[in-house]
């Protein structure tokens, strides 16, 4: 069996030395050892490996070419593998043999243009056995050279080993440290992220506390709009009432005075604080929708922010020796992530700024729904003022009418009373007058029977045609002065009509007026009603 031949290669440093083209070099490579056909003991390479202290699972005897040992010699007998290796004592030729038996004396070319050794001596003739044994022998220098090859080369080795195992120790420590110290710093990441959670936590759950605050306000302001739009109605009623009432005065009382003037302002009044308190609900609903749509955002938020502090805090507790570890390969080339957290918080803070405009509109339209009840209901109060004085003063001036007319109408009776006696008087007077008539005439009739020279016209009988006329002339001033009183009578009949159709009227005036529109306003709607609390 051959024992393996240790050259130093002419391409190799020693152990431990640093080469121009990378790190230190494999002991085994810097001493470029190679092994004959057998290798050590008859062996495999791996069993070599195995002497020379590396093991089956070490990562040297991984697929990949050795760090440790060069490549293994080729084991063909042929002339070409042969001459890439010499052993110590021998020439280098293109055909060995020791040199204790032979020499070269010439070379001689063949016919194939190559050539072959003839040896010019022949050895003694000896037994094959002996032939073969001295073929197979070495020099001595060659096997204490061996040995210090072999010794220095296991020196190497150990020494490498030794390295390699303080290098591995160090090695192991530093990445236990660098480990241990990337724990340290994610547990402290995961900290300081449970502390942002936390501080978001508490900014969007105090946000969300006064947007809920906020608009429970505004829906109890919209409420109150709603119940005072429904309050109002009620004087509207009163209102348009009086109006259809006040249509049914009758005559000359059907006058577009002062109180329906109040009444029609009043009617626009209210259904203008109508409009204006419909439209301001209609906004605030607009708003409370808006309010709505921030809070789903808050609690959506504040939900993913409860479920991020809880894995996070998971993460935060798990420990080398948690239960809940396992190996979750190809995880760490995942990227689920949305977001960085500059993008986070300002998602955040987006959020919370919109529910604070929100919060904002929401107070401005508070403080403006309590300034429209405030002035609808004073504008409301001073009209429904306004339109009774009206009425009053209305009232009262168809009261004074009323009473003058029937001062008129007892002082019209009265004169009818007189004009009637009057009348009666010159119908007596008149009735009087007749018999003196008759006399006169009759004595004219008379003294026209006297004969010839009698018939004279004597002072009686100018005093009798005198009295004639005179008396005929005075049935006809009585005459015409009864006529008068007649007609004046009926004058008189014809106003005291007017006057008591003028008393109906004013009558049915006041009891428009008076009993049935100041009948129902009597009341109104006092202030917290028209503010909408109750």
């Amino acid at each position: 069996m051959s024992s393996p031949s240790v050259t130093p290669s002419p391409g190799h440093r020693a152990p431990g030395t640093t080469s121009a083209e990378g790190p230190n070099l494999h002991p085994a490579a810097s001493w470029g050892l190679t092994f004959k056909e057998g290798g050590l003991h008859g062996g495999s390479l791996e069993d070599q490996m195995e002497f020379l202290g590396t093991t089956q699972t070490a990562s040297y005897c991984g697929p990949r070419k050795s760090c440790l040992l060069p490549e293994v010699a080729p084991t063909s007998l042929s002339q070409d593998s042969y001459q890439a290796y010499y052993l110590p004592g021998y020439r280098y030729l293109s055909s060995w043999r020791p040199s204790l038996f032979y020499k070269v004396s010439s070379f001689r070319p063949n016919d194939e243009g190559g050539g072959r050794l003839c040896p010019s001596l022949r050895p003694p003739t000896v037994l094959p056995a002996m032939r073969s044994a001295l073929y197979a022998r070495y020099s001595p220098q060659d096997w204490y050279k061996a040995n210090a090859n072999q010794i220095k080369g296991s020196e190497a080795y150990r020494h490498w080993a030794g390295k390699l195992s303080a290098d591995s120790t160090r090695l192991i420590q530093d990445k236990d440290q660098l480990t241990r110290r990337q724990q340290e710093d994610s547990g402290k990441n995961l900290g300081q992220r449970l502390a942002d959670i936390d501080f978001w936590k508490s900014e969007l759950t105090y946000e969300l506390e006064r947007l809920l605050t906020d608009t429970r306000a505004l829906d109890t302001a919209k409420r109150r709009l709603e119940c005072a739009a429904d309050e109002v109605q009620g004087p509207l009623q009163v209102a348009l009432e009086c109006l259809y009432n006040r249509e049914k005065r009758m005559g000359i009382d059907l006058v577009h005075d002062s109180v329906e003037k109040h009444l029609i302002q009043e009617v626009d009044l209210i259904r203008a604080c109508q409009e204006k308190m419909r439209k301001l609900a209609e906004r605030m609903e607009q708003q409370l929708n808006i309010n709505r749509d921030a809070q789903h955002a808050l609690e959506r938020d504040l939900g993913d922010k409860n479920s991020a502090h809880f894995i996070d805090e998971k993460c935060y507790n798990l420990r080398n020796t948690s239960d809940s570890i396992n190996f979750y390969h190809g995880v760490e080339k995942i990227d689920g992530t949305i977001s960085v957290p500059e993008t986070w918080a300002k998602f955040s803070d987006d959020n919370i700024r919109y529910s604070q405009n929100a919060r904002a509109n929401s107070a401005t339209l508070c403080s403006e729904a309590d300034h429209t009840l405030e002035t609808t209901s004073d504008d409301m109060w001073r009209q429904w003022t306004d339109t009774n004085l009206a009425f009053d003063a209305r009232i009262s001036e168809t009261a004074d009418a009323k009473n003058q007319l029937q001062a008129q109408l007892a002082k019209t009776l009265q004169e009818i009373f007189q004009t009637e006696n009057t009348i009666m008087l010159l119908e007596r007077a008149i009735m009087a007058k007749e018999c003196p008539l008759k006399v006169a005439q009759t004595r004219l009739e008379a003294r026209t029977w006297r004969p010839n020279m009698e018939l004279c016209r004597d002072v009686p009988q100018f005093k009798l045609v005198n009295e004639v006329f005179t008396i005929d002339d005075t049935l006809q001033t009585l005459k015409l002065r009864l006529r008068e009183a007649q007609d004046t009578l009926q004058l008189l009949i014809l106003n005291k009509a007017r006057l008591e159709h003028d008393l109906l009227v004013k009558a049915n005036s006041l009891f428009i007026d008076k009993e049935k529109c100041m009948g129902m306003r009597k009341t109104f709607p006092s202030t917290p009603r028209l503010v909408g609390y109750t």
